[in-house]
Protein backbone atom coordinates (compact mmCIF):
# COMPACT_ATOMS: atom_id res chain seq x y z
CA UNK A 1 0.00 0.00 0.00
CA UNK A 2 1.47 3.47 -0.81
CA UNK A 3 2.17 6.27 2.15
CA UNK A 4 -0.53 8.12 1.33
CA UNK A 5 -3.45 5.63 1.34
CA UNK A 6 -1.92 4.09 4.40
CA UNK A 7 -2.43 8.16 6.28
CA UNK A 8 -5.63 8.74 4.88
CA UNK A 9 -8.75 8.82 6.46
CA UNK A 10 -11.79 6.41 5.86
CA UNK A 11 -13.97 9.68 4.42
CA UNK A 12 -10.85 10.57 2.16
CA UNK A 13 -10.18 6.97 1.04
CA UNK A 14 -13.89 5.87 0.49
CA UNK A 15 -14.27 9.05 -1.99
CA UNK A 16 -11.54 8.28 -4.07
CA UNK A 17 -12.31 4.74 -4.30
CA UNK A 18 -15.94 5.97 -5.42
CA UNK A 19 -14.14 8.24 -8.32
CA UNK A 20 -11.91 5.32 -8.92
CA UNK A 21 -14.85 3.43 -9.97
CA UNK A 22 -16.59 5.37 -12.12
CA UNK A 23 -13.39 6.18 -13.74
CA UNK A 24 -12.94 2.33 -14.35
CA UNK A 25 -16.58 2.50 -15.37
CA UNK A 26 -15.69 4.40 -18.38
CA UNK A 27 -13.85 3.09 -21.51
CA UNK A 28 -10.08 3.10 -21.11
CA UNK A 29 -7.53 3.49 -23.85
CA UNK A 30 -4.32 3.23 -21.88
CA UNK A 31 -4.70 -1.02 -20.50
CA UNK A 32 -1.46 0.13 -18.04
CA UNK A 33 -3.37 2.94 -16.99
CA UNK A 34 -6.50 1.08 -15.85
CA UNK A 35 -4.30 -1.59 -13.79
CA UNK A 36 -2.69 1.06 -12.37
CA UNK A 37 -6.23 2.93 -11.32
CA UNK A 38 -7.65 -1.16 -10.66
CA UNK A 39 -4.34 -1.82 -8.12
CA UNK A 40 -4.43 1.80 -6.24
CA UNK A 41 -8.69 0.98 -5.83
CA UNK A 42 -7.51 -1.87 -4.48
CA UNK A 43 -5.46 -0.71 -2.42
CA UNK A 44 -8.13 2.34 -1.10
CA UNK A 45 -10.46 -0.74 -0.30
CA UNK A 46 -8.16 -2.58 1.80
CA UNK A 47 -7.33 0.65 3.61
CA UNK A 48 -11.25 1.18 3.94
CA UNK A 49 -11.76 -2.34 5.38
CA UNK A 50 -8.62 -2.17 7.58
CA UNK A 51 -10.68 1.06 9.31
CA UNK A 52 -13.57 -0.43 9.79
CA UNK A 53 -12.38 -3.51 11.15
CA UNK A 54 -10.10 -1.26 14.22
CA UNK A 55 -13.06 0.61 14.77
CA UNK A 56 -15.22 -2.11 15.39
CA UNK A 57 -12.33 -3.52 17.66
CA UNK A 58 -12.23 -0.67 19.39
CA UNK A 59 -15.91 -0.42 20.25
CA UNK A 60 -16.44 -4.06 21.27
CA UNK A 61 -13.53 -2.99 23.68
CA UNK A 62 -15.22 -0.11 24.70
CA UNK A 63 -19.07 -2.04 24.89
CA UNK A 64 -18.11 -3.67 27.59
CA UNK A 65 -16.56 -0.79 30.22
CA UNK A 66 -18.97 1.50 29.50
CA UNK A 67 -22.09 -1.33 30.44
CA UNK A 68 -19.97 -1.81 33.60
CA UNK A 69 -19.84 2.50 34.10
CA UNK A 70 -23.88 2.35 33.32
CA UNK A 71 -24.62 -0.95 36.22
CA UNK A 72 -26.30 0.15 38.90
Amino acid sequence: MSEDIARMDYEAAVAELEQTVQQLGKEQEDLAESVRMFERGLALAHRCARLLDDAERRLSELAPAAQRATSP
